[in-house]
């Protein structure tokens, strides 16, 4: 996910890899939580739900200023990426203060996962937009990958709404299949580059 940043290198395709790095890390950290709940305190719960929003901000950001490349639109990414770390900063810091009072586990998880949702819909729509109009054999997988995650997010909804169980552990399994979709792209965009790599060294032999 880190490809489009090496070869442009600039400063708008830095939400890919920092999105799917703190995805990635978040559902890890899901699975430790589960077992150690207040591991790092009593924000550990929260810090997994919050993160994870802050992932598919930086996806959608990246998405949305990726259409335009307009010296203005780096510019408002730059300040927009800034601000993005600096909220996320003090989430986090926050989340680990024990004088801070926090809301209901419940509630947060609700709101973000209805707004996880929202996020990933939009991703959706840009991914099959794009596809449609330029298909990358490379990155053709990403809309399927997108959709996987946001059934994922859904059944944890219904879970949320009725505790049902078949939600909760359908709901993860499609979430590991949605990652193993971008593991994928991640892994064919490399090996694509690193062959192409190859062929230009024996050309200028």
């Amino acid at each position: 996910m880190i490809k489009p940043y090496q070869i442009t290198k600039e400063n708008r395709y830095l939400g890919l890899p920092l999105g799917f790095g703190f995805l990635g890390a978040t559902y890890a950290l899901s699975a430790f939580v589960y077992f150690q709940p207040y591991f790092f305190g009593n924000g550990t719960i929260y810090l997994q739900v919050v993160v994870r929003t802050f992932a598919f901000i930086f996806l959608c950001m990246t998405y949305y200023f990726s259409r335009n490349s307009t010296k203005n639109s780096r510019h408002l990414w730059n300040t927009t990426l800034i601000l993005l770390i600096i909220v996320f900063a003090t989430s986090v810091i926050l989340l680990n203060i024990p004088q801070v009072s926090l809301p209901s586990y419940q509630l947060i998880s609700s709101i973000t996962r209805v707004f996880n949702l929202i996020c990933i819909v939009y991703l959706c729509a840009h991914t099959l937009r794009s596809h449609i109009e330029k298909p990358e054999p490379d990155t053709i997988l990403s809309p399927f990958g997108y959709i996987l995650l946001g059934i994922s997010q859904y059944s944890l909804i219904i879970y949320a709404n009725d505790n049902s169980m078949s939600a909760w552990w359908g709901a993860l399994a499609i979430r590991w299949a949605g990652l193993a979709i971008f593991l994928i792209i991640a892994f064919r965009s490399f090996w694509n580059t690193k062959k192409n790599g190859l062929i230009t060294l024996k050309r200028g032999y």
